[in-house]
């Protein structure tokens, strides 16, 4: 990198700061400033100093090695030796995705340190993983949401080219990278950016505070900010997908939304590529609009997380009805959401008193990404308690066979697959204590919603909180851990070799439940999933000459045109051809 440029539209100066000079820089069109500097090898420390004032990192630092508030450093991308030429991702519905969090997925918590895992992965049956935030953040640890570099990997994980060792390293063993990133807000510390330009407006407010810029006065170089930095990840990093952080939270008026303008570039960028990248969006807004084709009105996303398939089950198995699961518990609603996609397309909700939603009509079921759990909804419960800690393990067997037999893509988080005894709670690392203490106090406060004991919340800035998140690998010895891991083995064994069960067409899905016997039963074609959550055991009509694929307890009874679950177990059978 020997030119170093920066958007500054509103200053009148801007020096560019190296490790030892100071270099003018040139006005260019549009609010652009710039300068050459041939000498500058890779790995050159530099900061731009706006109208003689402090220096501050680039924007689009690609690199900052000594954290949020020290200098950015050049990066030559080209440098580094991929080995994942001939890599092409699989098709989108025949996709088993696998969250993880860097810094707590290992005890070195590094992207190096990852990869002495990937092996893991690929004997589950995985050939995706997304990764949570890698974005450069205050301190060592945090979940990544508050990445005030976007451009820059975490210096904690191994920076620019321990990312890119990760990702050809997964690429080697099949699996597909999803990167998560966060356009909807920036972290409270380090975060420049209103220095430099309008890249926040308070026209609109978050829950983070003031909104980006999308659709207001400057708001052209926001955007082409926000599409540069998704392209940035694909091209110089190869990942093959984003995952849009609370896209409900980019408030966009405009003709184009961001979102489509977005989905647009990257498909273009496929193009040039010659291989898929795909775009994930989380929003609670039901809106099947965000993955319909631009041709039919919508923003042409690849997916959507489905939140309510995952409250509506864990409520079902937990009867836990605090906060927004209110608007669920009965097995039914499953039933709806397996066949519906949402639990509330248009429906009534009590819990916001109000109709929600839209239904997710025709297109197929394969547009949601459905899960029994996720860093969202283990790490915001107030000690962090993951599903294991929650219910029994006949209940973990019976929710790991709905995911992985139902119609949607499914995910499983870190550590899911062999009930992972470790919490996973919110953890910062914010160096200046007022801060600190304001996130302490504020967590706190957050879980009152729950109805939860306050006195249960962790100290997120508590160097512990973060140590007793940390996955723990020995518990693979555990026989108990150890079977658990078995059978999503064998579920997703079993997924790979039935075409039916990754078939995502509407018809292609029906489920029907009695609440009052805790019972299910989900048809995907040929393939019957019978699931009793009561307290008898339960007998289930199939067509004759059925035959078991898979059953979760020894229990199971089988005969011809019938199938007996004991309680708190699941069979799937094949109907014979």
């Amino acid at each position: 990198m020997t030119v170093f440029s920066v958007w500054a539209p509103d200053h009148e100066s801007v020096d560019l700061q190296l490790d030892d000079r100071v270099v003018p820089m040139a006005a260019r069109d549009g609010g652009w400033w710039q300068v050459d500097v041939p000498d500058a090898a890779p790995g050159t420390r530099y900061r731009f100093a706006l109208d003689g004032g402090p220096g501050r990192p680039d924007p689009r630092s690609p690199w900052q090695p000594e954290g949020i508030d020290g200098p950015s450093a050049t990066v030559d991308h080209s440098a580094f030796a991929w080995t994942d030429q001939s890599w092409r991702s699989r098709s989108w519905p025949s996709v088993v995705l696998y969250e993880c969090h860097i810094g707590t997925f290992t005890e070195a918590g590094t992207f190096d340190a990852a990869i002495g895992r990937l092996d893991h992965l690929v004997a589950l049956g995985v050939n995706a993983v997304e990764v949570l935030p890698v974005a450069e953040g205050s301190g060592d640890r945090g979940w990544g949401y508050d990445g005030v570099d976007l451009w820059a990997p975490h210096h904690a994980y191994g920076g620019p080219d321990g990312f890119k060792r990760f990702v050809d390293a997964c690429h080697g063993r099949g699996i597909a990278v999803v990167l998560d990133v966060v356009y909807n807000h920036l972290g409270p510390a380090g975060n420049y950016l209103a220095e430099f330009g309008p890249y926040f407006t308070d026209r609109y407010q978050t829950p983070w505070g003031s909104a980006v810029n999308v659709d207001g006065a400057g708001s052209d170089e926001v955007r082409r900010f926000i599409i540069d930095n998704a392209r940035m990840w694909m091209v110089d990093y190869h990942v093959d997908g984003l995952r849009l952080d609370a896209v409900h939270a980019i408030i966009d008026l405009s003709a184009l939304p961001i979102l489509e303008e977005l989905a647009c570039a990257v498909d273009d960028l496929a193009g040039h590529l010659g291989r898929p990248l795909w775009l994930i969006a989380e929003s609670d807004r039901n809106d099947p609009r965000l993955v319909a084709a631009p041709e039919a009105g919508g923003f042409g996303l690849t997916a959507t997380w489905d939140d309510e398939w995952h409250h509506a089950l864990h409520s079902a198995l937990t009867d836990d009805r605090s906060g927004y699961y209110e608007d669920f518990g009965p097995l039914s609603l499953v039933a709806r959401a397996m066949e519906h996609g949402y639990v509330y397309g248009r429906h009534w909700s009590p819990h916001r008193n109000r109709h929600h939603g839209r239904p997710l009509g025709d297109l197929p079921r394969s547009r949601l990404v459905a899960f029994t759990q996720n860093h969202d909804q283990v790490g915001n419960r107030a000690d962090g308690a993951r599903l294991a800690a929650l219910t029994s393990p006949g209940r973990l067997r019976v929710a790991a066979a709905l995911l992985l037999t139902g119609p949607f893509v499914p995910m499983l988080w870190m550590g899911e697959e062999w009930g992972a005894s470790t919490p996973w709670q919110y953890f910062t690392d914010h160096r200046d204590p007022e801060l600190g203490a304001a996130v302490t106090e504020g967590r706190t406060h957050e879980f009152g919603y729950f109805g939860w004991d306050p006195d249960q919340v962790p100290d997120p800035q508590d160097r512990v909180t973060f140590d007793r998140s940390i996955l723990r690998w020995d518990e693979l010895d555990d026989p108990q851990h150890a079977a658990l891991l078995v059978w999503h083995r064998d579920l997703l064994e079993l997924r790979r070799g039935i075409e039916d069960l990754t078939a995502s067409a509407v018809a292609d899905t029906t489920c029907r439940a009695d609440d009052a016997a805790g019972t299910l039963q989900m048809t995907r074609r040929g393939v019957l999933v019978s699931v009793n959550i009561g307290p008898d055991s339960a007998r289930f009509k199939l067509p004759a000459g059925s035959r078991l694929l898979l059953g979760s307890d020894q229990g199971i009874e089988i005969g011809d045109g019938w199938v007996r679950v004991p309680p708190d177990a699941v069979a799937i059978t094949a109907s014979p051809r």
